[in-house]
């Protein structure tokens, strides 16, 4: 008995597609198999055993002193420092705004200088001293550039608030040290006052968005005045 010609060539392709089919199911479960005696052989339990569900192989404990209480956290290594304050510690404080380093809503203090934490990995400050809007009131006081705020209503929907606070004090302690700024590299002598056009250059990273700046550049004076 012989088949068409045209019966021999479907035959032929139908029998290449079951081997192909075949050889991938095999190769498949292979891996499978080679997987899943990875995650129960002895021996490769590592650090990423502590890692958050989801992201076990990037995981990492960091030590950090936040508003004078020393944490201990477990996180992914691609954590920034405002997801950890945010979600992990729930210090929601500190805004995310942009999430890209350009309106300044996330500012923080480290070891008192001014920091984007958006833009900040929590694995690479390790051992920090970090202080946010929730630390620098005490013993129930506000900090002098808190009660200036309010005094001089430096604020509308306040959203901006706590990164301005905390670049405004990062910004005080940089400028009384001497650090230069656009504005000072140009004057031929250092003025004791801090001026307008020098403060605004030195707050530029911190916008906002309501418009609020002139109530908030007469705070940020009022402490400057008054802490020189």
């Amino acid at each position: 008995m012989t088949f068409p010609r045209k019966s021999i060539g479907l035959l032929r392709t139908s029998l290449s597609r079951r081997i192909v089919l075949q050889a991938g199911a095999a190769v498949t479960g292979m891996v499978d198999a080679s997987l899943s005696s990875a995650r129960t052989s002895p021996g490769r339990i590592t650090r990423s055993a502590r890692a958050t569900p989801g992201n076990a192989q990037h995981g990492i404990t960091v030590r950090l002193t936040v508003n004078g209480t020393a944490r201990e956290v477990e996180i992914d290594t691609r954590t920034t420092l405002l997801d950890l304050l945010r979600e992990h510690l729930h210090l929601s404080g500190t805004k995310k705004g942009c999430d890209h380093g350009q309106c300044g809503a996330c500012t923080i203090l480290i070891g008192g200088r001014r920091v984007l934490s958006c833009l900040s990995l929590a694995a690479s400050h390790d051992g920090a001293e970090i202080t946010t809007i929730e630390g620098l009131a005490q013993g129930g006081h506000l900090h002098p550039m808190q009660q200036a705020f309010v005094d001089h209503d430096g604020f509308q929907c306040g959203y901006c608030t706590p990164g301005q606070i905390c670049s405004a004090i990062g910004m005080l302690a940089e400028w009384k040290a001497g650090w230069p700024s656009l504005v000072t590299m140009e004057q031929t002598e250092r003025h004791p006052h801090l001026d307008i056009a020098d403060l605004r250059e030195r707050m530029a990273g911190n916008l906002c968005r309501c418009s609020a700046y002139p109530n908030i550049t007469a705070a940020i004076l009022d402490v400057a005045e008054h802490s020189a």
